[in-house]
């Protein structure tokens, strides 16, 4: 439900790029005192670096001459991460805070290719983006393109490995999951599975953000439905006959899913990013009754990709960004935003996530069969959805 939603390529959520706006749902407030940074062992190793040397690692220098150096560049310039979506806006104040440095984001509503566009369109002046956040293909066409500096965190040996690329080129920084967001004051019971939206009770309910060849976050949703019915991250067809024999129940509609729409209960039950939906349920508390449940089957996530510039303007505050976004409070601000970081499992075992965060997600169990496509499934699945989209659900 973004505007980084308009290209099946980038498949995810965005995972493509979005319609709307990348974060009309989410709400932030002050992170107590979680997201303190007070000593260098908190982000990152001890050691010196060269000084005419731009790391490329977080192990080969110490945190405090990363933050001198960073503060001798005054600035780091971020592109494209609207403050609402997954906690962007209290991320990048307590950045700006904690390091006393000045945060710029350029285009907050714009899209993967946007950011991969700049770094070329503006490579040499000091207004290009430093880093930059985007879906998994776009990492991809970026990092075989040349554009990325590869760079790898303190933490980076607990990132998982199917969340960043081996060389540091990009690394995922947060994911969701596709769920069921349902206005309960419509619909009467929470469907539990895929298969439970074929109830005749859904009848006229189910809806997506937007057309799947064009919006990432319902090419997502149809993705999941084929994991749930007998397809695989290989195959996408069966959710594409999911689709159209729920529309031929007549229990699929066309109408572009929104909160608003969703709360008026023209969508009462919405195919769509958890993080999202349940960002969702507590913006419309006391007004409308929303419930957000995870599918039992066909549990698919997507991720964005976080990447520094080739030619960073402010290299060294680019690499603080990160040390900070991956570093505990860092990780935590995103799960503040209803999403899961990519460092949820490790901090999960060591006991460090906020159980009153914790309680605002549904239970851990049921992200326990997530499974992840590669950038090339994703293609490919982009490809056979956009050849059969049409004439199976659409009959066009």
């Amino acid at each position: 439900m973004s505007v980084r939603d308009t290209d099946v390529e980038d498949a995810w959520g965005e995972f493509v790029e979005e319609r709307v706006s990348r974060g009309s749902l989410l709400r932030r407030a002050g992170l107590l005192g979680m997201c303190a940074i007070a000593t260098p062992a908190l982000l990152g190793g001890t050691s010196a670096f060269a000084a005419d040397t731009v790391p490329s690692s977080g192990k080969t220098l110490s945190l405090a001459d990363l933050i001198t150096k960073a503060q001798k560049e005054g600035t780091v310039n971020t592109i494209t991460l609207p403050p609402t979506w997954a906690n962007y806006g209290e991320i990048m104040k307590t950045y700006q805070s904690k390091f006393k440095l000045k945060l710029t984001d350029a285009i907050p509503d714009g899209t993967s290719a946007q950011e991969l566009s700049a770094i070329k369109s503006q490579k040499g002046s000091k207004r290009a983006p430093d880093v930059v956040d985007v879906g998994p293909s776009f990492a991809e066409i970026g990092r075989k393109g040349g554009l990325f500096s590869p760079y790898k965190v303190s933490t980076w040996s607990s990132i998982p490995a199917n969340l960043k690329h081996a060389s540091g080129a990009w690394v995922g920084d947060y994911w969701g999951v596709i769920s069921f967001g349902v206005n309960t004051d419509v619909a009467k019971s929470v469907p539990a599975s895929w298969d439970d939206l074929k109830k005749p009770d859904y009848k006229n309910m189910v809806a997506l953000g937007g057309d799947p060849r064009q919006a990432g976050e319902a090419f997502a949703a149809v993705f999941a439905a084929s994991l749930a019915n007998g397809g695989s991250a290989d195959d996408i067809t069966p959710g594409i006959q999911f689709f159209a024999d729920l529309k031929t129940a007549g229990n699929y509609i066309t109408t572009q899913a929104t909160s608003a729409t969703k709360a008026s209960g023209q969508t009462p039950i919405v195919c769509g990013w958890d993080y999202l939906q349940l960002a969702d349920r507590d913006l419309q508390k006391g007004k409308v009754n929303i419930t957000v449940a995870v599918p039992t089957n066909g549990v698919y996530g997507g991720y964005y990709c976080q990447a520094i510039n080739k030619n960073a303007p402010h290299p060294y505050a680019a690499r603080l960004w990160q040390e900070f976004i991956y570093s505990d409070p860092g990780q935590v601000l995103f799960l503040k935003g209803y999403t899961h970081p990519a460092r949820f499992q490790d901090m999960s075992k060591r006991g460090v996530v906020p159980k009153n965060l914790l309680a605002k997600l549904p239970a851990a169990q049921d992200y326990k069969t997530v499974k992840f496509a590669t950038v090339d499934q994703i293609t490919k699945a982009g490809t056979v959805l956009a050849a059969q989209w049409g004439p199976k659900v659409l009959g066009q």
